[in-house]
């Protein structure tokens, strides 16, 4: 079997790339715009794993980014039977302080690329009756939260796209699930090191190797959708229903995270 991974080189990613040599003993197509660091993971994994592992650098920012890796896996001969979208970036702004060519970054990256990578490489799980994709999403997807609008409304494309895909998908023999965790252990949020293990000790936030350990098995059990963590869990109604004076008690007091 072959696993695609996207965002690769670092942080989630990594960890997919890695458990999913480890202890399902795939195959590694690694995509990632961090060319050398890439590179070197595709051969740490292979000659610790005994697997093949493919680095290609690809910039799945730009629109047409899932056609063209679509189009060389097909030259390659290349046959995907899992598909990790975990490729993602993270800021914190003020929209109207925000450049339009971050914003479209975001867009391209969560919504244009991780839809077209379902079609196309859906499409031919389908014709196999056979295969599956993982998406990943955020609890942001409930939030209505100023400085990360438009991460929140992308990952929400995310959350709610991929469970309405389960359905068309499921009775095709193709399993997708996505993931929806509140923080993760990594630096993609800059939060300083007693932060992140405070988060941690409370579950509020999940260590990337517990969530890709979860995640794959939600996937590989067909699950359609996952939120780890007790706290996050109960917290998800509560955020739909967020009172304003609390947003604007945050947009104050997060003032100072932005750059």
């Amino acid at each position: 079997m072959l696993s695609l991974v996207t965002g690769a080189s670092s942080g989630i990613g990594l960890q997919y790339a890695t458990q999913l040599a480890r202890d399902y003993h795939t195959d590694l197509l690694l995509v990632s715009n961090q060319k050398e660091e890439l590179q070197r993971v595709a051969d740490e994994l292979s000659a610790q794993y005994g697997v093949q592992a493919i680095a290609h650098y690809a910039d799945l920012s730009l629109t047409d980014a899932a056609e063209t890796l679509y189009n060389w896996c097909h030259e390659q001969n290349l046959q995907v039977d899992i598909l990790i979208n975990d490729a993602g970036v993270f800021f914190f702004n003020q929209y109207m302080d925000t450049s339009m060519k971050r914003i479209e970054l975001m867009i391209n990256l969560h919504v244009v690329t991780v839809a077209k990578m379902c079609r196309l490489f859906g499409a031919d799980m389908v014709q196999r009756h056979s295969g599956y994709i993982l998406n990943m999403s955020s609890m942001s997807a409930w939030m209505a939260m100023p400085g990360i609008q438009t991460y929140n409304a992308t990952k929400a494309f995310i959350y709610n796209f991929s469970k309405s895909l389960w359905y068309e998908l499921r009775p095709q023999g193709v399993n997708i699930t996505v993931m929806a965790p509140g923080a993760v252990d990594t630096a993609l949020f800059g939060l300083a090191p007693n932060l992140r293990k405070l988060a941690v000790a409370l579950t509020v936030s999940i260590p990337p190797e517990k969530l890709v350990r979860r995640a794959l098995r939600k996937l590989f059990k067909g699950k359609k959708a996952d939120t780890p963590g007790v706290i996050n869990w109960l917290a998800t109604p509560l955020l739909r229903h967020t009172p304003d004076w609390m947003l604007f008690f945050a947009m104050k007091h997060l003032a100072r995270f932005q750059h």
